[in-house]
């Protein structure tokens, strides 16, 4: 049972990882619930501080996710065109296949969104996308380096319980 729950945390703490920059998976949730299933191991004693800890930290994380893009849109003269914009481009940039869609997706997005609907012009519209841009890099760098201290953390765990688990 030890082996399981800890190939399956394993393996969501991944998926955390590839989730931190592809929008379409929750990175930080998934992390955190590769840490949870480390901590219902049987051989792994609970740590309520730990688990405690991190969920709060991935709950601020989770809120930023959405709201970090949406301010460097706003904070670059975007308004809410701009802001739907960048969300539609993410998930169309994820699902067509060009390489990097998912980074080109919500810039084109939220310069379409800014040109067209709010009827502004190409330079306003060029520096709302832009700061939509850098919202998106910004929240998921956070979000990457958040999932890379919690598998810090699996890591460390299972180190200090490998002879109990193997």
């Amino acid at each position: 049972m030890d082996l399981l729950l800890i190939a399956l945390g394993f393996c969501c703490l991944i998926g955390g990882i590839a989730g931190s920059v592809l929008p379409i998976i929750p990175g930080t949730p998934l992390a955190w619930i590769g840490l949870l299933l480390l901590y219902l191991a049987p051989s792994v004693p609970m740590n309520y501080w730990v688990l405690g800890i991190t969920f709060v930290v991935m709950l601020v994380v989770t809120i930023l996710e959405y709201l970090i893009p949406a301010k460097g849109t706003k904070r670059y003269g975007g308004t809410k065109y701009g802001i739907w914009g960048t969300n539609i481009g993410l998930v169309v940039g994820l699902i067509v296949p060009i390489p990097f869609g998912f980074i080109i997706g919500p810039f084109i997005g939220a310069f379409v969104g800014e040109y067209f609907f709010s009827k502004q012009n190409h330079t306003n519209a060029f520096k709302a996308a832009t700061g939509s841009f850098i919202g998106f890099l910004a929240s998921a760098f956070i979000q990457f380096v958040v999932c890379v201290i919690f598998l810090g953390i699996f890591i460390g765990v299972v180190w200090d319980y490998r002879e109990i688990l193997f």
